[in-house]
């Protein structure tokens, strides 16, 4: 296959993907009215765990089961069951749409997490786009306003735990098989979640709500595998772009299922975040290439 024909394959994988992570969030969304939340994110972990596994081991084989580093893989499952935990509940108080664009901010926070404890340079642009970023988020949270409680600052947390996901997931990739990364965070969760429900055990009986869970472990799994043969086509900064079409899929998923329209000012908050963080995806491309001739951006 032609580079040019990679590149569009893994394209196609993200759109994918982010078709994936919108069902996730809908049926998410559906699920986290009625289901009790260690129940429901026991049945998603242990789901997605045996799924991870019905397809890496035929792959793998038992060296699926070696890591370089399995403390730090294991913490990475750890952070994930946290992330899935927060959006479980934020998706309890916040429409789709503006939950994802939240959600997406994680990118421009990776900027200040660089900036913190990786001490890396990070330009007046780049520190321009993350407040620009936070001010989208605050025209959807709207502290103060007439509608806000403290439940719409749960997102906040989401991106906060998804962005260390991330920054611990590109350190390991040096080191790790994504299978392997994949198999190790479906497995950590299951154990963790089923230690968790044991202190609150509330059995789901209803068949839809069954059902229901059973799709959220498919599309997450599914979503996952998608964009890790994305990134084995084409690199990060060309894909990460792409990722945004998820909150477009939000957005008509929540007026499909929910009959939900962002209002104007949600609306702008939601291109905010957009643009920000489509910007920021620029400057990674503008600064890998100069790095690769050498100069510094």
């Amino acid at each position: 296959m032609s580079t040019s024909h990679r590149v569009l394959a893994g394209i196609g994988l993200v759109v994918a993907t982010t078709l994936c992570f919108t069902v996730l969030d809908t049926t998410t969304k559906i699920v986290a009215a009625s289901a009790p939340l260690l129940t429901a994110l026991w049945v998603r972990s242990v789901g997605q765990a045996v799924l991870t596994t019905i397809v890496v081991l035929p792959v793998r084989g038992m060296g699926g089961l070696r890591a370089v580093q399995p403390g730090v893989v294991c913490l990475r499952g750890a952070l994930f069951v946290v992330t899935n935990m927060l959006a479980f509940l934020s998706l309890r108080h916040m429409a789709v749409a503006e939950f994802s664009a939240i959600a997406m901010m994680a990118p421009l926070v990776m900027t200040l997490l660089a900036a913190w404890f990786l001490r890396e340079r990070v330009s007046p642009m780049r520190w321009a786009l993350v407040a620009g970023g936070f001010c989208g988020a605050l025209a959807i949270i709207r502290p103060g306003g007439a509608a806000f409680n403290w439940a719409a600052l749960l997102p906040l947390g989401v991106v906060a735990s998804n962005a260390a996901f991330q920054v611990l997931t590109s350190r390991l990739a040096r080191t790790e098989n994504p299978y392997t990364m994949h198999l190790y965070t479906g497995w950590v969760a299951a154990a963790l979640t089923s230690l968790a429900v044991l202190f609150d055990w509330a059995p789901i009986t209803d068949p839809q709500l069954l059902a229901s869970l059973g799709l959220i472990a498919l599309a997450a799994t599914v979503g996952h595998f998608f964009l890790i043969l994305a990134y084995q086509r084409a690199p990060v900064a060309t894909l990460a772009p792409f990722l945004y079409l998820h909150i477009a899929f939000a957005m008509v998923g929540g007026w499909l299922v929910f009959s939900h329209v962002p209002d104007a000012l949600s609306v702008a908050g939601i291109a905010a975040i957009v643009v920000c963080g489509a910007a920021s995806g620029w400057l990674t491309v503008r600064d890998s290439r100069a790095a690769a001739r050498g100069r510094i951006a």
